[in-house]
């Protein structure tokens, strides 16, 4: 793996240091309210990406199970049956 252009996190790997270095810079002349809203509007779309995968597995899954099987993924098994118990009706008995 090539070092980081500047000296923290990781670099694409799929992509140029010379492009790396420029969207690091095109972030630094962000406003902080514009990062904020570009990561929110990220999460939005990998959430909705995450969703229609859901869909694609489970194409009979009601709205409730897509829910439920989302919260599977961003908090893991565990976590979701506890803050939903009814995620446990996806694994079996």
């Amino acid at each position: 793996m090539r070092p980081s252009p500047v000296g923290r996190g990781a670099p694409e790997a799929d992509t140029s240091l010379p492009f790396d270095r420029l969207q690091i810079e095109a972030w630094r002349r962000m406003s902080p309210l514009d990062r904020l809203l570009a990561a929110d509007a990220l999460s939005r779309e990998f959430q909705a990406l995450l969703l229609a995968a859901i869909r694609n597995r489970h194409p009979n899954a009601s709205e409730g199970e897509c829910f439920l099987r989302l919260a599977v993924i961003k908090l893991g098994r565990k976590r979701a049956m506890q803050l939903y118990p009814d995620a446990a009706s996806l694994f079996g008995p």
